[in-house]
């Protein structure tokens, strides 16, 4: 019989990279990117899935890693903001965020840049009140959302734009 205390090998795919980590079944992967992987671009706000600032990519689908265990993410690639630009020019979404002034404080931005990376990779064409309703998802306390939209149609003009299909 196991405790909940004893530690489960797990190897994290993240941005590409794997990460071989020992952790409590009960561990979130927010908790586990940050303390284990080192990764402290994801934030946490209110670890029960409300404010969305944990927000990262795992299969390509938006989700909030406080709700998620990192046992869950075993061998699933997972991306977080530091996967973004890797080690390139800033990504789309970063640029057009700085450049509309998409963000204040900054502590929401990675989730919401992760929402919208999901978002935009799967709809590009998204229509308005639907990018609405997403975004919606996530809070902010410092912008009121309307330069968070901008960059994300700004991003998806540029991503558009270097696809060839603006």
């Amino acid at each position: 019989m196991t405790s909940p205390h004893d530690k489960l090998a797990v190897t994290l795919a993240v941005n590409g990279r794997d990460y071989r980590i020992a952790v409590e079944p009960r561990r979130s992967l927010a908790d586990a990117l940050r303390e284990d992987c080192g990764l402290t671009g994801t934030h946490l706000g209110c670890e029960h899935g409300y404010c969305g600032a944990c927000t990262v990519l795992v299969d390509g689908v938006p989700v909030r890693a406080c709700l998620m265990l990192a046992v869950q993410a075993h061998g699933r690639p997972i991306r977080t903001v530091e996967g973004l630009a890797g080690d390139g020019p800033l990504h789309p979404l970063q640029e057009a965020f700085r450049d509309e002034h998409g963000l204040q404080c900054g502590f929401c931005t990675p989730g919401f840049l992760m929402l919208a990376a999901g978002v935009l990779e799967r709809e590009p064409d998204i229509g308005d009140e639907a990018l609405r309703e997403i975004l919606s998802a996530n809070l902010c306390r410092c912008t009121g959302y309307q330069n968070i939209v901008k960059a994300v149609r700004a991003a998806a003009r540029r991503i558009k734009e270097a696809a060839g299909r603006g």
